[in-house]
Order: C-alpha cells, then sequence, then structure tokens
C-alpha cells in the first residue's frame, strides 16, 4: 500500500499554517511541520462553475460548497482541529505499547505489506463498540528515516479524521511517539481481508475475479472519488489513485486508502493548484507531470487507467511484454471499443464470462477519462452513473479467445491439470536430455585431456632414451 514517488519535487511550496490544538498529539505535531492537505497553492483564475449534487452517502454534515474550495471553507486541519475540539468522535490515540502487544512487537510473522513509508502489521485491538475478543486492525509503522513520511502520517491522521465514507477506509488511531530509536509514528486502520485489486488482478494465486465483482469494485471506487471530489465543504484530490491503494473487505466492497498524497483542491475561482509532481508512473496524468497542474481531472485519468486493468488484467506498465504492450494505454487504444478486434483485449481468464455490451461501455468511459485534454474528462459524478448503467447489463455474451501467447503461464493456466502434468514430464525429459548431453561433453573432454597426458608421456619417454 506504500506510494511509489517517481517523480522529483519541482519547486518548494509555500504551506499554509495549521491551527494548533491543546489537547491532541496530531495538533502538537502539525504547528511544527509543513502539512501537504493544507498547502496554499497558487492557481489561474476563472470563474467558478457549481457541482452536480454530492452524494450524501456516509458523509458527515458539512456546508454547500463550490468546485473550490472557497475562501470561506475551512482547510482540513482547521476542520480536524474544530471536530477534535467540539468532542466528535474521530481517531483514537494509541500508546506505542498496546500497538506492540497487539503485533507481537512488531513481528514479522504479522507483518501483511512493505513499502517505502515502512511495513504494515496486522493486530487485534479491543476498541469501544467493538466485539469482546478483540477488532483485527491494520498497523502502518513508518520508517523513522523518511522525513516525507512524517508528512504523510500527518495528512493522513488529519484527512480521515474528517472524512467518512463506505468507500474510503477507516483510520481506527493513530500513534505518536519518541523513544530511544526515535520518532514512532503509526497509523491503525481497519483490517481488510481480501488485500488489494492489485492483488486479485495479477497475482496469478488468486482466483479469477468474476465480471460482476469486477464492476461493484469499479463503481465502488467510483464513488469514493465523488465524495472526495464533491461530497464535502472541501475538495481532495487523491492524486495517487491505483490498483495498490484500493483495498477490498470480506464483501469484496472497495475503500481507498493511503492519502498521504492527497491535496485540498484549488480556492475558489481558481482551476487548479500548482504542486510538486508526484504520484505513480503510468497512474499520473500526463497534463499533470508536464504543468504540475492539479485538479480532480487528474484522478479522473487515474481511474480510466485502472479501469482498462480491469478489463485487460494487464498492469499499466509491463516491461515483459513485447515493446508494443508494455504500455497498457497505448495498448488498448488500438483497440478501441467500437472495433471488431475489441474482445482480444478483455481478460482472457473470463473465458468469454462477460457481458460484451457492458464492457464496451466501460471501455468508452476508460477513453474518455483518458483524454489528452483534461477539460474534455467527464467528472467523477459521470463516471458514477455510467458505470451504474453498465452495471445492469447481466448476459454473459462475451467473446473468447485463446490465452496470451506471450505468457507461458497463461498458457498452463488455459489449458488445465492435465496439460500442466503433460508439460512437468515434458520439462524433465528435456532436463535428463540436457543433463545427459553436458555428462557426454564432460567424458569427451576428459579423454581429450588423457590423450593429451599420454602424448606428452610418450613424447619425454623418447626424449630420455635418446
Amino acid at each position: 500500500m506504500g506510494c511509489l514517488r517517481l517523480f522529483h519535487d519541482k519547486c518548494k511550496i509555500k504551506r499554509r499554517p495549521v491551527v494548533p490544538a491543546s489537547h491532541s498529539a496530531v495538533a502538537a505535531f502539525s504547528s511544527n511541520a509543513s502539512v501537504p492537505a493544507a498547502a496554499s497553492s497558487t492557481s489561474s483564475s476563472t470563474n467558478a462553475t457549481n457541482p452536480s449534487k454530492a452524494s450524501s452517502a456516509g458523509a458527515r454534515p458539512s456546508s454547500s460548497r463550490s468546485s473550490g474550495s472557497g475562501s470561506s471553507a475551512r482547510s482540513i486541519p482547521e476542520l480536524y482541529v474544530a471536530w477534535q475540539g467540539a468532542g466528535t468522535r474521530g481517531p483514537r490515540e494509541f500508546a506505542l505499547r498496546e500497538l506492540r502487544g497487539a503485533t507481537g512487537n512488531f513481528t514479522p510473522l504479522f507483518m501483511v505489506g512493505q513499502g517505502g513509508f515502512g511495513c504494515v502489521y496486522r493486530g487485534v485491538l479491543r476498541v469501544p463498540g467493538g466485539p469482546p475478543h478483540g477488532t483485527p486492525v491494520a498497523v502502518k509503522r513508518l520508517n523513522p528515516n523518511s522525513r516525507q513520511g512524517h508528512k504523510e502520517w500527518l495528512a493522513e491522521v488529519q484527512l480521515l479524521g474528517v472524512v467518512e465514507h463506505p468507500n474510503l477506509v477507516k483510520l481506527v488511531g493513530y500513534c505518536a511517539s519518541q523513544t530511544e530509536r526515535g520518532p514512532q509514528r503509526l497509523l491503525v486502520y481497519e483490517f481488510m481481508p481480501n488485500k488489494t485489486l492489485d492483488d486479485h488482478l495479477f497475482d496469478r494465486s488468486h482466483p479469477v475475479l468474476p465480471w460482476d465483482t469486477r464492476l461493484q469494485i469499479a463503481l465502488g471506487s467510483a464513488e469514493g472519488l465523488f465524495y472526495l471530489h464533491e461530497g464535502l465543504e472541501f475538495q481532495i484530490i487523491y492524486r495517487d489513485f491505483k490498483a495498490e491503494n484500493v483495498l477490498l473487505d470480506e464483501e469484496f466492497r472497495p475503500k481507498l486508502s493511503d492519502f498521504g498524497l492527497a491535496r485540498e483542491g484549488p480556492a475558489e475561482g481558481q482551476t487548479h493548484v500548482s504542486t510538486a509532481v508526484m504520484g505513480t508512473y503510468g497512474y499520473a496524468a500526463p497534463d499533470y507531470v508536464r504543468t504540475g497542474h492539479l485538479t480532480t481531472k487528474s484522478d479522473v485519468w487515474s481511474f480510466g487507467v485502472v479501469l482498462y486493468e480491469i478489463l485487460t488484467g494487464r498492469r499499466a506498465i509491463e516491461k515483459s511484454r513485447p515493446k508494443d504492450e508494455q504500455k497498457l494505454v497505448e495498448w488498448v487504444r488500438r483497440h478501441p471499443a467500437e472495433s471488431a478486434q475489441f474482445g482480444r483485449i478483455m481478460d482472457w481468464r473470463l473465458h468469454g464470462r462477460y457481458s460484451m455490451r457492458a464492457a464496451r461501455e466501460v471501455a468508452v468511459l476508460a477513453a474518455g477519462c483518458l483524454a489528452k485534454r483534461a477539460k474534455d474528462r467527464p467528472a467523477m459524478a459521470e463516471v458514477v452513473q455510467r458505470l451504474r448503467r453498465a452495471a445492469h447489463h447481466a448476459e454473459l455474451d462475451g467473446e473468447v479467445y485463446p490465452a496470451e501467447q506471450s505468457s507461458p503461464c497463461a498458457l498452463r493456466e488455459d489449458a488445465g491439470a492435465p496439460p500442466v502434468e503433460e508439460d512437468v514430464a515434458v520439462a524433465a525429459a528435456a532436463a535428463a536430455r540436457r543433463r545427459m548431453l553436458h555428462l557426454a561433453a564432460l567424458g569427451e573432454n576428459a579423454n581429450a585431456h588423457a590423450q593429451r597426458r599420454l602424448m606428452l608421456m610418450r613424447a619425454a619417454a623418447a626424449a630420455a632414451a635418446t
């Protein structure tokens, strides 16, 4: 779940000061550190437009908002402090000893993930209102040597402390402690037993995701982004949407996670946030990479990439494939939804068990999300509506194509169990043949060596006789 940074800062961004709170560890630390989510921005001015009506599902009470954060809207840190001061229930502060006990002192046996930020451990904690035997949690322990990690930790605590939605991961609590080994920063999330969308799409050890589950995940993820963009009194730009950051619960309901790079949207009357370019290669919008201008349409581009990953079962970037297939976006554009060969891009492991009509609609939507000009991309409100319509097509009339020839693993998987056994036998016979040839070559080398030695001995004897 860690965030891979493949872009370097182009400039330093002036930070908005954070309002401190007297009884909050988070507020105490925020007064001494810049907060990415609260950064002030340099933006170009235009007339603000009113968004479509925001979804109220899971939203905490908030005032109406414009397409930007608005001069009257409170920032994330300000809202977090206000809710903490009002006694609003939010993330709980845990002692380090509690989290050590919950994770077996951070034993590697409980580790379920690792990234640039540090490691994630599974644990069990007793929380108010939870089951008597404890609540399963995921504990993210920040690498103390990561300076950028502290900013992400602070941004996540403040953001997840003021948002609530069924498709956003819940922050149970946090820990900020000072030890002999340095500062300890930890985040405690609800535990997601089915790992990530990335695992189920690309790890062949997992069962193939059925078509209806894929649509359910795409729709839930879209609703989570729509909530961030239009469901609050401030606008949030996620900035790192990818399959790895989509967690799946026991019912395969998606929840967005890893909000360390999230930023507040542009102020009222402005079109974008100017910021250092950060994100994940293959998912970041090219206009954002080129200019550093961040908008909600940057998230829409990333969502389009993941939609194609869901359709194809391929990663955004795969260096192991032929050169003309390594970049997913470029490859799928050669097979548009209206073409006769469109079915060739679909994940062959579905074996045609998908709705061709729905798949074409999703592909058209994904292509729209990947429009070259940001203003031509749909808003997440439209994305949600179009995915809902696509999910209504229940027929399973997809085209069936043979397994991808570029993947030996795929060939074995498609052929079934008997071919796998035959492949093993053939491979064993080939290995034995290679071994025998190697031994024969060694024998020939040994014979040649012996013959040379005999010739030298005869030559030496003849010289001694004379």
